[in-house]
């Protein structure tokens, strides 16, 4: 399998709480890293959870509420001073883009990196795409402008059976041909079956994250069929008329959007500092979506694992 996985560095909202952390996750996509939103602390949880600073070259930040972003001028001045190489795409809104590179050139001047800014905004749109995934950022409906974001796994190449391959005598030239699906002729003109060569594919994964949201059937649309969903579930049932007002989530909302969207999990985040016991929250989403769970700092949750 690819490596698929996702690392929960925190998962707390607006106010720092000794439970939790401000929001921030990194993905490992064949040990390359990708960061979600960027709270105070980010650095110093990749530490702890060892993920390899010289192997994060894009960070995609939600909105521009500072739970979500007030990480990143530390994390980019002390990659700085790791003398970190190559470069780094900052996802985020115009507003923050100018903001943040006002306090670097204060701050950091010297940079031994490439800085660069990829202006999104708050429409559905690919935003990244390379061999092993697309990146979709969809608007979610916040007191302002916010995106969620969707990471799709691209079609796989089918695995080569050797025993098979050789017994027919395949040359290597045709490998690749296999993979992608083709039957194999031999030079006497008999086509064997690319099925008695090949394995099927490892399935493609799909994972969304959805930070600061009411419910909104655009989101439910949004993340439709994914296999992971982490959707925001700042307040219980408690708290209804509270999250309505700030346009947050129940986690009881949380699960609605994920039931209607037909998702495999459902992953709980972005809890209020009030609850001293996050299982409230999963009790209640328990009871609309049965397969959730709660995220918690230092976690790290395999994706192949559907």
């Amino acid at each position: 399998m690819t490596k698929f996985e996702l690392n929960i560095l925190g998962c707390g909202s607006a106010t720092s709480s000794l439970m939790h952390l401000p929001s921030c996750q990194v993905l490992n996509v064949r040990d390359n890293l990708y960061m979600i939103d960027c709270g105070e602390g980010a650095q110093l949880e990749m530490r702890r959870m060892k993920l390899k600073f010289s192997r994060l070259n894009h960070i995609f930040i939600s909105h521009l509420h500072g739970d979500h972003c007030f990480g990143l001028p530390g994390l980019l001045s002390t990659l700085a001073l790791l003398g970190k190489t190559g470069s780094i795409t900052i996802h985020i809104f115009q507003d923050g883009a100018v903001q943040f590179q006002g306090l670097l050139n204060f701050f950091c001047r010297n940079m031994p990196y490439e800085l660069k800014w990829h202006i999104i905004t708050p429409h559905k749109a690919v935003i990244y795409e390379d061999d092993a995934f697309t990146v979709t950022a969809f608007p979610l409906r916040h007191r302002i402008p916010a995106v969620g974001f969707r990471f799709d796994e691209k079609p796989k190449l089918r695995h080569i059976v050797a025993d098979q391959v050789k017994r027919y005598g395949v040359p290597l030239y045709f490998m690749n041909s296999l993979r992608q699906g083709r039957d194999y002729v031999t030079p006497a003109g008999e086509v064997i079956p690319n099925a008695a060569l090949t394995t099927p594919a490892d399935p493609c994964i799909s994972y969304a994250y959805c930070s600061d949201t009411a419910y909104s059937k655009r989101v439910v649309n949004a993340v439709r069929g994914v296999d992971w969903l982490y959707h925001e579930s700042t307040y219980g049932d408690d708290c209804a008329r509270q999250a309505k007002q700030r346009f947050h989530s129940t986690a009881r909302v949380a699960a609605t959007v994920a039931q209607e969207a037909g998702v495999r999990h459902l992953i709980l985040g972005h809890y209020s500092k009030r609850y001293t016991d996050d299982t409230v929250l999963l009790q209640q989403a328990c009871e609309v979506f049965p397969a959730t769970i709660l995220s918690t700092e230092g976690m790290t949750i395999d994706l192949n694992q559907v």
